[in-house]
């Protein structure tokens, strides 16, 4: 097994090794990166280090031997499986430089520590060969610019080339992106409309994402929303998201005391669903980019079926 080697470099004083790893390495958990360090795994400026306290200083150059995921070596997508994932993956839009599609609910995007599925990018894999080498992380996320979580429908953009995963980057990277959610969430809202800027860090002993909380550690995050319609014991809500960080809109939600329905990881004591989704009912219907042309692209799509019917019995 051939492991798969990182290098970075730190760019400020005082950072610990395993922490600084934790953001360069999002497919792995703390604790696996914390594992591999001990195991000698890590190297500053060219020095094995099994200390996972480790603290870096400024122009520290990091290597990392990475080994590769277990998903990463099931064979190429085909048969059946392909033949299900063409029916349930809808390619919106095709073009040189970049895919929109809608993701369904029940597929993971790529593939992660202890993923043993086929991915999203198994199947962009054997459709579109040549993204193998796009991305920052192409071994694991090729053309990957952004993600939805398993249980999540809805609308990606997906990087076809350097270029316009370089660029899409970019805009991920000042907010210029738009991504606009459809979600049920438990309870009736007190006001039409608002926001939620809560920082966000995900919680040592659950391994959640925990909002409202004084973690030094915790990200900027804001969540907009509005709503859309009012049910007896649920609201539809409008949301817009400025930032993108992991499960936002789900810890962002619970934070408020109004959980996403169907969401079993987010949920808190008293909101139980009055049916079964076996998804959370969050879909992204609405996205907007500017292509490499400088010109504005947007798409929106319908909730699906299965949520529309949970609608019209509510």
């Amino acid at each position: 097994m051939i492991n798969t080697k990182k290098k970075f470099i730190c760019p400020k004083d005082k950072v610990r090794l395993d922490k600084f790893l934790v953001e360069k390495l999002v497919d792995l958990s703390r604790s696996k990166i914390q594992r591999l360090v001990v195991d000698g795994k890590a190297k500053v400026n060219s020095t094995i280090i099994k200390k996972k306290h480790h603290w870096l200083s400024a122009g520290d150059k990091v290597e990392i031997s990475q080994p590769p995921l277990s998903s990463k070596h099931f064979p190429l997508l085909s048969g059946k499986k392909l033949m299900e994932m063409e029916k349930t993956i809808r390619i919106i839009k095709a073009t040189d430089n970049y895919l929109v599609l809608e993701k369904p609910a029940g597929l993971i995007v790529h593939p992660a520590e202890n993923v043993q599925e086929y991915t999203l990018v198994d199947y962009l894999i054997k459709k579109y060969p040549q993204i193998k080498t796009v991305g920052d992380n192409p071994e694991f996320r090729p053309g990957i610019v952004h993600r939805l979580d398993k249980k999540v429908s809805g609308l990606m953009v997906v990087a076809l080339n350097q270029k316009i995963f370089s660029h899409l980057k970019s805009q991920f990277k000042n907010r210029s992106i738009v991504k606009k959610y459809l979600a049920l969430v438990h309870g009736k809202m007190t006001d039409h409309e608002g926001e939620i800027d809560f920082p966000i860090a995900r919680s040592k002993r659950s391994g959640k994402m925990v909002a409202k909380g004084g973690n030094l550690e915790a990200k900027e995050a804001l969540t907009l929303w509005e709503v859309k319609q009012s049910f007896s014991h649920y609201t539809l809500l409008n949301i817009q998201i400025k930032t993108g960080r992991t499960h936002q809109i789900r810890a962002h939600l619970k934070a408020i005391s109004h959980p996403v329905a169907g969401d079993d990881l987010y949920n808190i004591k008293g909101c139980k669903d009055k049916f079964d989704l076996n998804r959370i009912f969050l879909h992204a219907y609405h996205l907007e980019f500017i292509d490499l042309d400088g010109e504005v692209q947007v798409f929106e799509i319908e909730l699906p079926e299965k949520l529309k019917d949970v609608i019209k019995g509510l």
